[in-house]
């Protein structure tokens, strides 16, 4: 059997849950063909600990493929990243109350990785599916980045293709913003990262289209 593993992050910014976690932990033990399983783990939303705890589960479960997820607060739709860069830069403590500010994800590391999944493949497969996704420039500089940095240069150079995906808030989230904060159903991220993890797996070849963004 292989392995797609999914993550998601714990509850964080004195929340009580985390979209990530909540759709990606659904998808645990979901057949995406007759010999591949998707395995859902929850990350740890803190500098000091989430790196080490992604490495340890591509450590177990030896996965054929990656796709990490987090929560994006303000995003409308399914935002799959195209890049990661070594930068951290936290507008609020992590769980552990840490924030750091301006500081390298990785010391010495290159400037940035590419997410080298089919991340304008998935879109369109979302899109079709009726479900709101677009391809983001930016994965912030908070613990999703570094998570997503990491998670790169822990498998540069291998056949495991991986990266990041940014979830909405949900209904019950965006109702205590008052400013109207954009949200996305449960049910809806749940079959989203399905599709996103199926087209991801199944497509070898990204296709070429427009997906850029005018300054």
């Amino acid at each position: 059997m292989r392995t797609v593993l999914l993550t998601g992050f714990e509850p964080f910014d004195q929340d009580s849950i985390n979209p990530s976690w909540e759709a990606v932990r659904r998808l645990d033990g979901v057949l995406l063909a007759e010999d591949v399983r998707i395995v859902a783990r929850q990350l740890p939303c803190a500098f000091a600990t989430a790196a080490i705890c992604l490495k340890a589960l591509l450590e177990e479960h030896r996965p054929h493929l990656v796709i990490a997820t987090g929560l994006g607060p303000g995003r409308s739709d399914i935002s799959i990243e195209r890049v990661a860069i070594n930068l951290n830069d936290a507008r609020i403590p992590d769980n552990l109350g840490e924030q750091p500010i301006d500081t390298p994800v990785v010391p010495g590391g290159p400037a940035a990785y590419f997410s080298t999944l089919p991340i304008k493949a998935m879109v369109r497969a979302l899109r079709e599916a009726g479900i709101p996704a677009s391809v983001s420039q930016t994965a912030g500089t908070f613990v999703c980045n570094q998570v997503f940095y990491s998670l790169q240069q822990a498998l540069a150079g291998s056949a495991v293709r991986s990266g990041f995906i940014h979830v909405p808030s949900l209904p019950e989230q965006a109702a205590r913003v008052a400013s109207g904060q954009p949200y996305m159903a449960l049910a809806v991220q749940v079959e989203g990262l399905r599709i996103a993890a199926l087209t991801a797996w199944s497509t070898q070849v990204d296709v070429t289209e427009t997906g850029g963004q005018v300054s």
